[in-house]
């Protein structure tokens, strides 16, 4: 909303009143121009207006009054104005033509009731017209507690994820990392998992339609005597001819197990402990627990002396640390073609239950 507001000079006029009514008002009998221009300040523009009202003319060099009375509606409008009142269009022109009045916005002027008065936050209408200077600010109070700031804040889910990897390095896990396209190699065969295992169907894990296959590792002969002959192991492996072509071909990796085959084979602290949270892809149907792409936790821990209820222990732990589990936590025995024993842990939630938390084992020989 634009309005209007009195120039200085419109407010010097309202105060003194026009100078063509000042002139008009004083000039009690006729005087020389020389004299009467002592009479009123912008004598040049006072004897022009007054003259555009009829109130004066000049006869041989003298100023004389023509009689009437001296009222002009400029006087009044000024008054209005000041006041924020609207006055007529025509008046509106003759005082902005006279330059006593100018354009303001709202803003602007609500700025000028702050002159004079305390405040104790600067608007930029204030800093645009400059009415900040003739302003008191309120002194500042160091000591004064600021309002609390509430910036952006991660996705919840992603807060969970760094919880759960602040809680593993707490318990001396380092992170290991590995790759979200695999070849079937280190998803499955690295793992002692049959090339004829259901898991590895069309059905159960997405694969690559360009490229198809990548290659294999100097690793490919010994997972191939493992699995066809168990080679230095004891065990009599899977009793078939393996296939490269099969585990050079490529997928999005199906579970984060994959990770920790590839840290065995580049080498690992002994005693040492590992972990990842990676994302996994499935073909599942979706529904409130299952999705064609999740996150999933990953650990491995290495020493000659642990045993099986060693890793039992570090299982409570990963359901009280990381779970919140404050109920039971029961272990129920497991198969995974890559671990022997296997466990599976569950842990109580106060409304759900006992939940399946996690599966676990001891690799076997074939795979280490």
């Amino acid at each position: 909303m634009t309005i209007w507001s009195l120039s200085a000079e419109g407010e010097k006029y309202l105060r003194e009143g026009l100078p063509e009514v000042n002139l008009a008002k004083r000039l009690l009998k006729p005087l020389p121009i020389k004299e009467a221009r002592n009479l009123v300040e912008n004598f040049s523009i006072a004897l022009q207006w007054a003259k555009k009202n009829g109130w004066v003319k000049i006869e041989n060099g003298r100023i004389t009054r023509t009689g009437g009375a001296v009222s002009s509606p400029l006087t009044r409008a000024l008054s209005e104005i000041s006041e924020g009142k609207a006055v007529p269009k025509e008046i509106e022109k003759i005082l902005l033509k006279r330059k006593l009045i100018t354009k303001e916005t709202a803003a602007i002027r609500a700025a000028k009731k702050f002159i004079g008065k305390e405040i104790n936050q600067l608007t930029p209408e204030l800093i645009k017209t400059g009415l900040w200077k003739k302003a008191k600010f309120r002194p500042y109070n160091v000591g004064a507690e600021g309002k609390p700031a509430f910036p952006g804040k991660r996705q919840p889910y992603k807060q969970f994820l760094e919880l759960v990897r602040r809680k593993l390095v707490e318990l001396g896990f380092k992170e290991m990392r590995g790759h979200l396209v695999e070849t079937e190699f280190w998803n499955f065969d690295a793992l002692y998992q049959a090339q004829n295992h259901p898991s590895r169907d069309w059905t159960q894990t997405y694969r690559l339609k360009y490229p198809k296959t990548g290659s294999l590792p100097k690793e490919a002969e010994k997972v191939k005597a493992a699995h066809e002959n168990g080679w230095k192991t004891g065990s009599t492996g899977w009793g078939y001819r393996w296939d490269p072509s099969k585990a050079m071909r490529l997928m999005p990796r199906a579970h984060t197990t994959a990770c920790s085959a590839r840290q065995l084979a580049s080498g690992v602290e002994i005693p040492g402990k590992y972990f990842t949270i990676s994302r996994n892809f499935r073909p599942d149907v979706i529904d409130a627990t299952h999705g064609a792409e999740f996150n999933q936790t990953e650990g491995i821990v290495i020493d000659p002396s642990l045993t099986f209820k060693n890793l039992l222990g570090i299982l409570r732990d990963f359901a009280v640390e990381i779970g919140g589990c404050t109920g039971r936590v029961k272990f129920f025995t497991d198969y995974y073609p890559f671990t022997e024993p296997s466990v599976q842990l569950s842990a109580e939630h106060p409304e759900l239950g006992m939940v399946e938390f996690g599966g676990a084992g001891i690799f076997r020989p074939e795979l280490t």
